[in-house]
């Protein structure tokens, strides 16, 4: 069996060590465009703001140990065109320009997500970066050191987490995004709020409801960010404004979004045969909405790319799904969420109610026992559980994949506040914070005289 591996980062890594294993006599070659594999693009931040020492540590895998498996690894090759009705492939080597054409007989299209990045007058000035990959990282790291004033376009994980890193390290920092909230594709305003007012604490400013309109500068360097409510002084900046799938080469060969997302079935199959896609090259299974849905994450990779190769000559175990299960620190404030949000179940139609509780994590006899504050959002008609959110200066997040696993089986809100928990004074109460948010929400739906005598 002969298998063609594009793209090897996060689902590309998983579905050739998996496939390496499972099938020991297959043929397996890779064509990766960069020069390195395996970066952990979510420690950029981590690295940037120094937190992370040796960069060595995000990437876990490398062209030499996919030898080892038997693997062969095509490092700075950019796969130019896929006939998936041919079943064959043609390559450059970046190196030298030398183009040929390969066969295969399973071909695995993990070819990731690139920055979106906006036709705007002066984006060829020197100091507008990407944040995506390795290079990217050293790139912002050097040119940082040499700034005072950095601008960051995009209020997502990536953005808000590079603003803190920045402002950390002593720099001067603006968030500009388009949307009048940070997170907001993640939070509800509950929780946004407080992270808001806590970058401003920090002596960030924040540019919020503003969209980027053009850039200037000086002797070709950037000076000025430009938007539809003013200008911002700097002198470097970071867009972080999201990503699109890179698909552009099975473009009218495979089922697609709009957005050029591939479209995979539960076994990872595209509509082509022997065709198989995973991590932020596609669409996956959104389980609040039971819609495909484009959320680059990569836990969704990984899951994706190992599913490939077991399903690989045999329709074997079948995606489970996703809640968009994740998570962020900010300063003292540690977030997860999974799930909609309120705001986005009601963007979809969805008629929704929430249940909101702010408890102490931890009986109040005990010598601390830090406030969180949890929210959890649940179908009005059938109470099922569509999304939660947590914040706490203590690290409670795990509880998050407690919620996403009941979003996974579709329990309601109710069955929530009777869910098994342990109680230990030093981790929680008798009544478990997650019970809690349950049993409000029934407290919620009984009668004026029944709410009295509870």
């Amino acid at each position: 069996m002969k298998v063609a591996v594009i793209g090897c980062t996060h689902a590309g890594t998983a579905a050739i060590v998996n496939t390496a294993q499972l099938y020991p006599d297959a043929e397996i070659t890779v064509y990766e465009r960069n020069d390195n594999i395996s970066f952990l693009s979510c420690g950029i931040a981590l690295y940037v703001g120094g937190v992370v020492k040796d960069p060595q540590g995000l990437f876990y895998s490398s062209p030499e140990k996919l030898a080892e498996l038997g693997v062969k690894t095509n490092m700075r090759h950019e796969v130019i065109a896929v006939d998936t009705k041919a079943k064959t492939l043609r390559a450059r080597n970046l190196a030298n320009g030398q183009e040929f054409d390969d066969t295969y007989d399973k071909l695995i299209m993990t070819t990731g997500s690139w920055p979106i990045v906006p036709k705007l007058e002066g984006m060829d000035l020197d100091g507008i970066l990407l944040s995506k990959n390795y290079n990217h990282s050293n790139t912002i790291i050097e040119r940082a050191q040499q700034v005072n004033r950095i601008t960051v376009v995009g209020a997502g994980y990536i953005g808000v987490e590079l603003v803190e890193a920045f402002q950390m390290n002593g720099k001067q920092v603006t968030l500009i995004d388009g949307e009048e909230r940070i997170l907001s594709k993640y939070l509800d305003e509950e929780f946004t709020a407080p992270t808001e007012q806590s970058l401003k604490d920090h002596g960030i400013t924040l540019a919020l409801g503003e969209k980027v309109s053009s850039f200037a500068g000086e002797n070709g360097k950037i000076t000025k960010v430009i938007t539809s409510k003013g200008e911002h002084e700097t002198e470097l900046v970071i867009l972080c404004i999201g990503f699109r799938p890179n698909t552009e080469l099975l473009k009218n060969q495979v089922e697609m979004l709009p957005n050029g997302a591939i479209i995979v079935n539960n076994y990872m199959e595209t509509s082509a045969p022997d065709v198989f896609a995973a991590g932020d090259s596609c669409a996956i299974h959104y389980n609040p909405t039971g819609k495909n849905a484009y959320i680059p994450l990569a836990t969704n990779a990984v899951r994706m790319g190992t599913l490939v190769a077991r399903n690989l000559v045999a329709q074997t175990i079948p995606y489970m799904g996703t809640q968009g299960t994740s998570g962020i620190k900010i300063y003292e404030d540690n977030i997860a969420g999974t799930g909609l949000t309120e705001e986005a179940a009601r963007g979809e139609g969805m008629e929704v109610d929430s249940v909101m509780i702010t408890d102490n994590y931890r009986p109040e006899f005990m010598p601390t026992f830090e406030q969180v504050q949890l929210k959890v959002v649940f179908e009005r008609a059938t109470r099922r559980i569509l999304g939660a959110q947590i914040m706490s200066k203590m690290d409670l997040t795990q509880s998050i994949n407690t919620i996403s696993v009941c979003i996974q089986n579709k329990m309601t809100v109710d069955q929530l506040a009777f869910i098994d928990f342990f109680f230990q004074p030093h981790y929680n109460k008798p009544w478990n914070f997650l019970n809690t948010a349950g049993l409000q929400a029934l407290q919620q739906t009984l009668p004026v005289k029944e709410t009295a005598l509870v």
